[in-house]
């Protein structure tokens, strides 16, 4: 069993001859030799902590080999403390191992790995080019120029000719709002006001270097694109399915299929347990008869963020998971509303997957139907309580 790290991997042998430890280096010359080291033992069972990405380049190897390995959370396997090294840690991974007492994290195959880390890559990049144009609000600020009280969007077709203008030193006015396009037109007056400002030479520099910056972050989110909807062709129906949940686009969708896979069922028997996984369920600590702190688990953290932020956008729609958001937030709050829309996601998603159906939305007053259900059960059992024989009748739409 392998304690590993960033440069070495301590390895513990535990055969019917007895105990064997040795150290590795991570370069993959070693790490082939590692393995032949284990197939000499004739081990069949491999475990290991999921230490940052440091166990791919083992995966990797093994998974040519006829060796069953375990990536393990580091959090289940602790040892006692203040016996800590790297040979009692491989030791005591070897021990539990033998017991019985490891649970495997999801490792997905190779395939659902590269485009996990294409989809992730993206994810990134995307979030780079937000805080550029968030960095370019604050050039345009601390240069008097008031274009984003004016448009929607400082980077948007008109906006974005008028501040390339503005970055090759052009200051005319009637030259720079010309530049509008469409409705911008009708606030011309407006757009001079808001133009003009005391702009330094550093300040054109900085709104050209971030412009061609998010030029090339949109070109290779572009590129990004075309290579993921290449290699998800096979899952386009489930891509649909998960579209037509309110909140949840192409590219949120694209994001759970490359984190959760394509053999849901196989992988989580019940949706509370796939829930559970995203780290989207209160945790559970209870002592002496005592709830203490049920805070929500820390899981898969793409997935989590991107539900999360597909959950806040239905803040305002007219459906049953924007009802569900108001509903929360008037309770708990924002954040724990976002928390429970992404849950309800998820577990929609989960049963949309295995069923292979389209999603059916519940309406916006699913909620005060069901509460006029209770008002109705309620007040019949309030009238049979007085001894009233009660008959309940729907109206007669006329």
């Amino acid at each position: 069993m392998w304690d590993v790290h960033k440069d070495t991997i301590t390895a513990c042998a535990i055969t019917p001859e007895g105990k064997e430890i040795k150290t590795f280096s991570t370069k993959t010359i070693y790490l082939i030799e590692l393995v032949d080291w284990v197939k000499k033992r004739n081990c069949t069972h491999v475990a290991m902590e999921s230490t940052s990405v440091y166990w791919k380049p083992i995966v990797n190897l093994l998974e040519a080999e006829d060796i069953e390995f375990l990536v393990v959370n580091a959090q289940h396997i602790k040892a006692v403390p203040g016996r800590k090294t790297d040979v009692k840690d491989a030791e005591w991974i070897a021990k539990l191992l033998r017991h019985g007492l490891l649970k495997a994290s999801y490792i997905p195959d190779r395939n659902q790995r590269e485009l996990r880390e294409l989809v992730r890559y993206r994810r990134s990049i995307i979030e780079e080019r937000a805080r550029q144009h968030n960095r370019m609000q604050k050039v345009l600020e601390g240069a008097n120029i008031k274009l984003g009280s004016v448009v929607s969007d400082v980077l948007g077709v008109s906006a974005r000719d008028m501040l390339r203008c503005i970055a090759e030193g052009n200051d005319d006015l009637e030259e720079l709002s010309n530049l509008a396009r469409g409705v911008m037109k009708k606030k011309k007056e407006e757009l001079k006001l808001a133009l003009q400002g005391c702009i330094k030479d550093h300040q054109r520099f900085m709104i050209k270097t971030i412009l061609d910056h998010i030029d090339l972050l949109t070109d290779q989110i572009d590129k990004l694109d075309k290579e993921i909807s290449k290699r998800m062709e096979e899952s386009q129906e489930d891509i649909e399915r998960l579209d037509s949940i309110p909140g949840i686009g192409r590219k949120v969708a694209e994001q759970m299929i490359a984190e959760l896979g394509t053999n849901i069922k196989e992988q989580f028997p019940t949706a509370p347990q796939m829930c559970s996984w995203a780290g989207l369920v209160p945790g559970n600590n209870q002592s002496a008869g005592k709830r203490k702190s049920s805070k929500t688990l820390n899981g898969n953290k793409y997935l989590k963020s991107s539900l999360v932020e597909a959950a806040h956008s239905v803040r305002g729609s007219k459906n049953y998971l924007g009802a569900l958001y108001r509903r929360t937030a008037s309770r708990k709050g924002k954040k724990r509303a976002g928390i429970v829309v992404a849950h309800a996601m998820l577990r929609i998603s989960y049963y949309l997957l295995t069923r292979k159906e389209m999603y059916v939305d519940l309406g916006e007053d699913y909620f005060d139907k069901q509460k006029q259900q209770s008002i109705v059960k309620h007040s019949l059992r309030r009238l049979e309580g007085l001894g009233y024989n009660v008959t309940i009748e729907e109206p007669k739409v006329s």
